[in-house]
C-alpha cells in the first residue's frame, strides 16, 4: 500500500482562524509517523500535475487564472472561504499529481491501494470555479485518467459537506458512478439535487449518527456499486462527519469510519480486485481526524492483497 505526502501540503497558507489549516496535515503525520502501520506502508513523495491534466476536469480559462493569480507574497482571496498563498497552487497540483501516479501504479498492478495525506481538499471544486477550501478537483481529475485505462470506476463520498464538484464533472457520465453522504440542508447547497443514473445522493439531517448513517449507506449504495462493477474504487475520505468536528452537525464516531472503510475494501475485492485509492477531503478537529486516518488506513492495510 502507497502513502502519499509532500511537504507542500503545509506550505499552503491560509488566514489565522480558518479550519483547514497547515497543522491538519502536520499534526496527522506526526501521529502516522509514531504508529507501526507507517512502516507497513510505501512511502512517496507527492508529484506534481501537469497543468493539461488539470484542464481535463476544469476548464482552461478557469486553470489559466489560478496560474497567473498565484500571489509572489502574502494571500489571495479566490472564494468567500477558499485562499491561495504562494504555494497554494503546487500543494493542490501535488494532491493531484499523487492521484495520477496512484492511478498508473495501482492500474498496472504495482499497488494495490493507495492513500493521499495531502491539502487542500477538492471535491467542492467546480469545472469553472473554486469553492469550499478546494482549488482544484483532486479525485475527478484522477477518475478521468482512470477511464483511459478502464471501463468504469466508483468515486465513493463520505464527508460532511456534499462533494458538489465531483458530481457536477459526471453527472450524466455513465462510466463513472459517485455516490456521497452528506448533511443536508448544508454547505454547498449545489448539485444536491441530480437525478442522474450514475449519482446517488444520501443526505443526511443534522444530528445523524450511526445507525442513520449505516443505513442510508446500505440502502442507497451497496447494490448500486455492485450493479455498476467498477474497475477502480476512489474514495473522497471526509472525517468531518465525525461528532467532535467543529464545522458539521453529524454525529459520526470512530468506528463509523471504521466499518465504511471495511464495506468500500469488501466491495472492491469482488469487483476490481481489492483495488482502491483513497484522498483526504474534511476533517478539522485534529485528534478525530489523526485518529480516524489511522483507523481508515489499519482497515485499508488489513484487507489489502499486498500485505
Amino acid at each position: 500500500m502507497l502513502l502519499y505526502t509532500h511537504s507542500d501540503a503545509a506550505l499552503h497558507r491560509v488566514p489565522r482562524g480558518h479550519p483547514e489549516h497547515p497543522d491538519r496535515i502536520t499534526t496527522l503525520l506526526a501521529h502516522l509517523g509514531q504508529l507501526d502501520l507507517w512502516n507497513r506502508m510505501a512511502i512517496r513523495e507527492a508529484p506534481l500535475a501537469s497543468i493539461e491534466s488539470l484542464q481535463n476536469v476544469h476548464d482552461e480559462s478557469f486553470i489559466n487564472l489560478l496560474v497567473q493569480n498565484v500571489p509572489s507574497e502574502g494571500l489571495l482571496r479566490v472564494d468567500a472561504d477558499t485562499y491561495m498563498s504562494p504555494k497554494s497552487l503546487d500543494a493542490a497540483r501535488r494532491v493531484s499529481g499523487a492521484l495520477l501516479e496512484s492511478v498508473e501504479l495501482v492500474l498496472n498492478n504495482e499497488a494495490d491501494r493507495s492513500f493521499v495525506a495531502m491539502r487542500p481538499p477538492g471535491h467542492h471544486a467546480e469545472s469553472t470555479h473554486a469553492m469550499g477550501f478546494c482549488l482544484i478537483n483532486h479525485v475527478a481529475v484522477a477518475a478521468k485518467r482512470a477511464l483511459d485505462w478502464v471501463d468504469r470506476v466508483a468515486i465513493l463520498d463520505f464527508d460532511v459537506h456534499h462533494g458538489n464538484g465531483t458530481v457536477e464533472t459526471f453527472r450524466g457520465t455513465n462510466e463513472v458512478l459517485v455516490c456521497s453522504t452528506f448533511q443536508h440542508p448544508f454547505y454547498p447547497g449545489r448539485f444536491h439535487d441530480v437525478r442522474d443514473a450514475n449519482i446517488v445522493l444520501s443526505p443526511l439531517a443534522a444530528g445523524t449518527s450511526s445507525d442513520g448513517f449505516r443505513e442510508a449507506v446500505k440502502q442507497d449504495w451497496i447494490r448500486v456499486i455492485e450493479s455498476h462493477d467498477p474497475d477502480l474504487i476512489f474514495v473522497s475520505a471526509g472525517f468531518d462527519a465525525h461528532k467532535d468536528d467543529p464545522l458539521g452537525g453529524l454525529q459520526l464516531t470512530d468506528d463509523d469510519f471504521d466499518w465504511i472503510t471495511g464495506l468500500i475494501c469488501d466491495l472492491a475485492a469482488v469487483s476490481c480486485g481489492g483495488r482502491v485509492i483513497s484522498v483526504l477531503e474534511g476533517g478539522y478537529d485534529l485528534n478525530a481526524l489523526s485518529r480516524c486516518v489511522e483507523i481508515h488506513l489499519e482497515r485499508m492495510l488489513d484487507s489489502s492483497h499486498e500485505d
